[in-house]
């Protein structure tokens, strides 16, 4: 199945290439917060768009510019909140996911030195599924 997954995300690739107008995984509306002083971490809120008939299954998202990303959960249960690690992110066939403030979300951790814009790179079972770029507004420094 994963291996099916792979060469369909492959040749969606390589129909994108060639014109097709639609990747097979997409994001949108992207935010990633500055790390506030004193801080070493970040947050990153956006949506996943998975535009093929197949769950695409996100194993770990990584960056350059920090030394650890994390996919985390926030829930509220007898009205105390808790984050956990998730450890796969599922993104259903025609289907989208939304990583929001209170809600499924990434954390990016430890920032190496910060520039005007940070890069994502999610990956599926250590194989790259889409990579995205992400620039600060201006005026926006900590």
């Amino acid at each position: 199945m994963r291996v099916a997954l792979l060469l369909l995300l492959m040749l969606s690739a390589l129909l994108v290439a060639c014109g097709s107008p639609q990747a097979p995984l997409v994001v949108s509306e992207l935010e990633i917060t500055r790390p506030m002083p004193g801080t070493k971490m970040s947050a990153g809120f956006l949506v996943l768009t998975n535009n093929t008939d197949e769950t695409i299954v996100v194993t770990s998202v990584t960056s350059p510019q920090f030394e650890s990303v994390e996919m985390h959960e926030t829930t509220v249960t007898d009205g105390i909140s808790r984050m956990r690690e998730l450890e796969t992110l599922e993104v259903p066939g025609q289907g989208s996911v939304t990583l929001e403030r209170g809600g499924k979300h990434l954390m990016l951790m430890r920032p190496n030195e910060l520039q005007d814009s940070v890069s994502l790179q999610f990956l599926g079972d250590g194989a790259p599924l889409l990579s995205v770029d992400y620039s600060f507004p201006q005026g926006d420094h900590p």
